[in-house]
């Protein structure tokens, strides 16, 4: 089939990847416009940008859904389907039914659960025990078209966001691949999507990664490896936001006189070779740490630069 490539971060380029690799024809790619990047702020082109550049691909980056002379270059192209990952940006109408097998989005949850736009962030925030990938023809309502393929995948208790995503992305290109295979040859089947067991997975901001001490250790490991890598957990001691990898619970810390009842929660101290720090329920170990302007670092290397050994993180 002649393809038109809509994506724009580094889970969508493994897709395009794959079908670069198979016998589909990609004849351009959409993708977001360049963007500022870095301290200098320079603006630089999407993954996906790159890779299509790369490989001769005509490019198109429209400033806005509606750009008339968009929707004219890209029905031009006439293109059989339309696959889309995490584009990033919406698809008017007008281009919906432009292509003959219409738009495939491959969605990194299970859906109905996690429509949005952090499906593998809220599944692990949640506890979920597994998640997986989507491909479903796009619509206007917000990740709710009719479902055509679906791979399952387990979340390791240790996982981050970031380690669980970039497996999706590899088993959600291949079940791209399939999808697009079994449209092309008239095996596909759309099924409607449920009406029960409806999640939504809206955009995790920098101030939802905001620790909250008083939360029990099992809640804030889930939310620290949510927000690893972005946007990034924090917590603040003094005037100083520190960025706080994955932690790690112990029972036999409860024992410490730190953290035994009454403990303010998100205090912290040196116990042994491990900083530990009081929550709403068993203390937890942390693991790297970032200091402002710092690299991650591991804990116990920044608390052993400290001037201080009074450490209250609110």
């Amino acid at each position: 089939m002649r393809l038109i490539f809509a994506g724009t971060p580094s889970p969508a380029v493994v897709a395009l990847e794959a079908l670069l690799a198979s016998h589909h024809e990609i004849v351009a790619v959409v993708t977001r416009p360049d963007a500022p990047a870095g301290r200098g702020r320079t603006l630089v082109p999407s993954p996906v940008s790159e890779l299509a550049s790369s490989r001769g691909i005509e490019v198109l980056t429209p400033t806005s859904p509606g750009d008339p002379d968009f929707i004219s270059r890209f029905t031009e192209f006439a293109p059989d389907c339309a696959p889309i990952v995490a584009f990033g940006g919406l698809i008017t109408p007008a281009l919906l039914n432009v292509p003959k097998f219409g738009w495939v989005n491959l969605h990194f949850s299970l859906l109905p659960r996690w429509r949005g736009a952090a499906p593998v962030q809220h599944a692990m925030w949640n506890g979920d025990d597994v998640t997986g990938a989507t491909t479903f023809v796009l619509e206007q309502g917000l990740d709710t078209g009719p479902i055509l393929g679906q791979v399952i995948e387990e979340i390791d208790p240790r996982d981050t966001s970031g380690a669980l995503l970039e497996r999706l992305s590899v088993v959600g290109a291949q079940l791209l691949v399939d999808t697009l295979d079994s449209l092309e040859n008239g095996t596909a089947r759309a099924i409607e999507q449920s009406s029960d067991g409806v999640t939504t997975a809206p955009k995790i901001t920098v101030a939802d990664a905001q620790i909250d001490w008083r939360s029990d250790a099992e809640s804030i490991d889930r939310q620290i490896r949510a927000c690893t890598p972005h946007p990034g957990a924090w917590t603040s001691w003094g005037d100083q936001r520190i960025k706080i990898g994955p932690v790690s619970a112990s029972a036999q810390m409860v024992e410490v006189s730190l953290c035994a009842p009454g403990s303010a929660p998100g205090s912290a101290a040196l116990i042994g070779h491990h900083v530990v720090v009081a929550t709403g329920g068993m203390p937890v170990q942390l693991g790297l740490v970032q200091p402002p302007g710092k690299k991650l670092m591991p804990a116990i290397d920044w608390w052993r630069g400290l001037r201080s050994e009074d450490v209250i993180f609110t």
